[in-house]
């Protein structure tokens, strides 16, 4: 039995579907290379088993969005290309440097800093330019690339090895977003050409890009969501994103999540039709039933906004309502009359359980979000679990990797 170390609750995380996945995204975008992004602990899914699992199906590297979590893989004992999405933080320079990761840069300021902790520990720190053609989140601006490029140039203990942008609606619907997208890829390009060389990596590709826009791809592809089972958005699913790529809702449908959030019922009660479990007593059953306690809550990710949202479980093969309000530690199901069900049982929130699935997708819309949030929503307490071709990977029942 495959569950928590202290109580009935787990994330089951299945590094087969991790490299069923990145092998289908690989081939998809080929000649280019792919980076698997296992930032925010891969998404929930547990950064070190991921990145290993990713690389073994022929991800060329990984990418992170902060230097510690390209210090964990390092410590880990990971030695592929480490790319860090962001600049890093000022005191972080030397951790960069130290490693051996692959920096982000978007400053004058972050140049020389890197330089500096460079030449403190007699390396070269090998970086890439982010451009912001118009997310305007993070980056330098067009008019600024080449500058920025020069003064990595000038800098001694550092390279540039690469040149990139993001993209901000490659998994829109609408025609102005597939307008949005070609217009920040042309943007891109004018950077590009107004180097004095061209570097050795460009990329501007998330999942959205890489299976929808060729034109993205470049020299490399960063895939995020993807790695992990999931569409980037219900319209690229549905095959209403107006990118070049033909069949895309048909490509993205191969894939196969690789996270199912699972527990064990606690408790069964029977209450009569009109109870109202649970805080705020916003529902009453609607006849006499067997409600089931599970042990997860909003505090592990189970959002209060299921309720509201229609959110269901599966027990025992069948969809089954929420009974009342998500708590912090527990949750409550409706379970009908006379339901076959008892403490023990498996509970799955997310995943499948004989013919029925929930997925993070339906999640997302009971919440009005999106499957990234639900995903990485799921709280560090929640034990995560690899397994692998149904066969645990070593932790065991009642051993999982936190």
């Amino acid at each position: 039995m495959v569950e928590g170390r202290s109580r009935a609750a787990w994330a089951e995380v299945d590094l087969g579907a991790v490299r069923h996945n990145v092998s289908l995204l690989a081939r998809w975008a080929a000649p280019s290379a792919l980076f698997a992004v296992v930032k925010a602990d891969a998404y929930g899914h547990g950064a070190v088993p991921v990145a290993r699992a990713a690389l073994d199906a022929g991800a060329a590297g990984l990418a992170v969005a902060i230097v510690d979590e390209g210090v964990e893989l390092r410590d880990a004992g990971i030695g592929a290309p480490v790319l860090v999405l962001s600049e890093p933080s000022p005191g972080s320079e030397d951790a960069v440097a130290a490693v051996g990761i692959t920096p982000t840069v978007a400053s004058v300021a972050a140049v020389r800093a890197l330089g500096a902790a460079a030449r403190r520990r007699e390396k070269t720190v090998a970086l890439h330019v982010k451009v912001d053609t118009g997310m305007h989140r993070v980056g330098v601006a067009p008019e600024g690339a080449a500058d920025l490029v020069s003064a990595v140039a000038e800098e001694p203990g550092v390279v540039l090895e690469g040149i990139f942008t993001h993209l901000a609606v490659a998994d829109g619907g609408t025609a102005a977003d597939s307008a949005f997208t070609a217009w920040q890829l042309e943007q891109f390009d004018k950077v590009v050409a107004g180097l004095p060389a061209r570097p050795k990596l460009l990329h501007a590709a998330n999942t959205a890009g890489a299976v929808a826009w060729p034109a993205s791809r470049f020299d490399l592809v960063r895939c995020g969501i993807g790695v992990y089972g999931l569409a980037p958005s219900e319209e690229m699913a549905a095959g209403g994103v107006e990118g070049p790529q033909s069949d895309v809702a048909g490509f993205l449908a191969a894939l196969r999540p690789a996270l199912a959030l699972k527990a064990r019922v606690a408790q069964v009660r029977e209450l009569d039709a009109g109870a109202r479990p649970s805080y705020g007593r916003l529902r009453p059953l609607p006849e006499r039933s067997l409600v089931a306690t599970v042990p997860l809550g909003y505090a592990d990710g189970v959002r209060r906004g299921l309720l509201a949202g229609g959110g269901e479980v599966l027990l025992g093969g069948r969809r089954r309502p929420l009974a009342g309000t998500v708590t912090m530690d527990q949750l409550m199901v409706d379970c009908g009359p006379g339901a076959d069900v008892a403490p023990g049982d498996e509970v799955v929130l997310l995943g499948r359980q004989g013919d029925e699935e929930v997925s993070a997708a339906e999640w997302a819309r009971a919440l009005g979000t999106i499957s990234y949030e639900v995903l990485c929503g799921i709280g560090p307490r929640v034990p995560r679990v690899h397994v692998d071709a149904g066969h645990d990977t070593g932790h065991g029942a009642g051993q999982g990797s936190a």
